[in-house]
């Protein structure tokens, strides 16, 4: 976890609100610790990217 939130520069305060929210990347529990494929990072950046593009689609410069 503390590796993902460093790798994004958020806090992991911030991940595990947007997964509580259902908007953060999908993980799995390795015993007690929270993991999560790189693949499945890459694809939730993408999923945000994307989501943002048509939040902004529309605006003029």
């Amino acid at each position: 976890m503390a590796e993902l939130a460093a790798e994004l520069k958020v806090s992991v305060q911030t991940i595990y609100d947007l997964r509580s929210k259902g908007r953060g990347p999908r993980g799995f529990r390795v015993g007690t610790q929270l993991r999560f494929r790189k693949s499945e990072i890459d694809a939730w950046v993408h999923r945000m990217e994307l989501a943002d593009e048509r939040r902004h689609a529309g605006g003029a410069w």
